[in-house]
């Protein structure tokens, strides 16, 4: 009976250390981005976890680093408005289109002035 007792709170310590390094690496809830003239972006980080599924699908190209979106632009490896055609107002639309339930297409929709 001890032997098992002691193998179920090893089995909690585990699940809890696994559970506290996942929620860990989710990152902030929400996150302001630097949306250049038109207004910074207040981007509802794990609202976007939860619809895509896949941290790779945003951070493949925009690596876990602040302010990476304004570096990759002086840096040219990442045009202004190729953020949010090819990867923001791009989804969306496809989810609209689907019939799902999307975030704004629209610039003054996420720039706030």
């Amino acid at each position: 009976m001890k032997a098992r007792t002691i193998v179920v709170i090893i089995l909690i310590f585990i699940f809890t250390g696994v559970v506290a390094v996942a929620v860990e690496n989710q990152g902030a809830k929400d996150i302001k981005l630097d949306g250049g003239k038109k207004g910074n972006i207040d981007f509802p980080h794990h609202l976007h976890q939860n619809a895509i599924g896949d941290c790779n699908a945003c951070h493949n190209v925009f690596p876990q680093t602040a302010g990476i979106i304004k570096d990759l632009i002086t840096q040219k490896k990442l045009k202004k408005k190729q953020v949010m055609n090819k990867t923001c107002i791009k989804c969306h639309k496809e989810k609209k289109k689907a019939g799902e339930k999307t975030g704004p297409t629209k610039c003054s929709q996420c720039h706030i002035k």
